[in-house]
């Protein structure tokens, strides 16, 4: 049978896509593989929310043009390929097929199409698809598309309007993740917050403690509350239920309320803050996470200078900056004033040296406590694990001595490759911990974004 291999850029949403479109590959038995080189099928994922994701899906889809085995198709589909799919095609003309999004049906044709007319008879084969490896958290979307209309955002015209999934298939594919071992569920949308206004009387705050009462021992995340959705009932939910991470994840974009007007954002500062001191009051200890935009078109020093005074006054636990990027076909495009690049830049350089000292001060009044830390992975003398409060992939992370003492990474939870070089080792003997597990771990050490500690014999 045919090799199948899909590359993945961009957000947890197209992990989700990705795992869905293996699925169902694998009913049509392909063979998954996870080396590019050996595939007849590599699929890539693109994503087209902002330059910086355009380029590395292009970047991604030429280095595969140079590279693998003869007679193998390329396919792209994802945002990328919605938005830009002439351009595509006309620029690269290796690529052999391109879709959009929610097109994985025809996608999966193709492959079945080609494989047909090039089928080799070379029989005996054991080999069988295997899904995705099981990991310690997985990504579970609730609802596609979205109808807020931001003015400098283009997905809405990639992934059309806002629509929930049936609640009911929701529940089945969290039972069927918590059954194969994982242990945090991570809900993801673009509008989170939205989701069951097509059901009515079944919202949000409803699938979260349906979700909760399966059986099992796990975590439960949400993702991406636009603020105007952080509703009495939803924070009750958080709160009341045990496997809620106590995480609210809220990308407020600005504080200014005439960047916010220009933004189409629908909320002002005061309205940011009462919803913020909510969450806080409502859920003690509530670990949040926003996002910025920094250099909207538009945006004087002066606007600057109101978002870094409500940063320095919230002290959110949880912080990334992004630089405005000018997508074709917003509104936000086509408006006066846009803000120099190097400007841009150095204001999120500032914010983001301001959050790393706000960060390092939470983490140090960690030290010395004891918490429920969720294994990530496991290399060699250390474990890397999370707190309920950080999010997998955008979040710091714990690093757990096992056996040797590791040095933590002063510079924050960047992956692999970062992690690997930031550890050096003196003998201590302790605890070893297996990836998937839940662990009591003590906080011995903090640094601006992540922590190190040792569990609990």
């Amino acid at each position: 049978m045919s090799k199948i291999a899909v590359v993945t850029l961009g957000c947890p949403k197209n992990l989700v896509d990705s795992d869905a479109l293996l699925t169902a590959f694998g009913k049509e038995g392909f063979i998954r593989t996870t080396g590019i080189e050996e595939a007849d099928f590599v699929l890539v994922n693109t994503c087209g929310f902002i330059k910086e994701a355009k380029q590395e899906s292009i970047e991604e889809i030429l280095k595969l043009t140079r590279s693998g085995k003869k007679g193998r198709k390329l396919i792209v589909f994802g945002c990328l390929a919605k938005r830009y799919g002439d351009r595509l095609m006309k620029e690269i003309p290796e690529i052999d097929g391109l879709w959009g999004v929610g097109e994985e049906e025809k996608i999966v044709e193709y492959c079945k199409t080609i494989q047909a007319r090039g089928k080799r008879h070379e029989g005996g084969g054991t080999e069988k698809y295997m899904p995705l490896a099981s990991s310690s958290y997985a990504y579970l979307k609730v609802a596609e598309g979205c109808s807020r209309g931001c003015t400098y955002c283009v997905i809405p015209s990639i992934r059309g309007p806002f629509r929930s999934m049936d609640p009911e298939n929701v529940l089945r594919n969290a039972e069927a993740l918590i059954r194969s071992g994982v242990r945090e569920l991570v809900l993801v949308a673009q509008d989170l917050g939205s989701y069951g206004r097509e059901f009515g009387g079944y919202p949000l705050s409803s699938l979260v403690r349906d979700i909760s009462s399966l059986s099992g021992d796990f975590w439960l995340r949400l993702l991406y509350l636009n603020p105007l959705s952080v509703t009495d009932g939803l924070l009750s939910a958080i709160q009341d239920e045990k496997k809620v991470c106590k995480y609210v994840d809220i990308p407020l974009q600005h504080s200014e309320d005439r960047i916010l007007r220009a933004m189409g954002r629908g909320g002002t500062q005061r309205s940011i803050i009462k919803t913020i001191q909510k969450t806080r009051e409502a859920i003690p200890g509530v670990a949040i996470r926003t996002t910025f935009i920094v250099g909207f078109p538009g945006e004087t020093q002066g606007d600057f200078e109101g978002l870094r005074n409500l940063i320095q006054e919230m002290r959110f636990e949880h912080l990334g900056v992004f630089t405005y990027s000018k997508e074709e076909g917003t509104s936000a495009a086509k408006m006066r004033g846009h803000v120099p690049g190097k400007t841009k830049e150095r204001r999120r350089d500032e914010i983001m040296r301001m959050q790393s000292s706000i960060s390092f001060e939470k983490n140090k009044s960690l030290v010395g406590e004891t918490f429920r830390v969720l294994v990530d992975e496991v290399d060699g003398h250390v474990a890397v694990g999370r707190l309920s409060s950080q999010a997998p992939e955008i979040d710091g992370v714990v690093l757990i001595e096992m056996g040797q003492e590791a040095r933590g990474n002063k510079q924050g939870a960047m992956g692999k490759k970062e992690r690997g070089n930031a550890s050096r080792f003196t003998h201590h003997a302790s605890r070893t911990l297996r990836a998937g597990e839940f662990a009591e771990v003590k906080i011995v050490e903090a640094y601006d974004y992540d922590l190190k500690g040792r569990p609990i014999q």
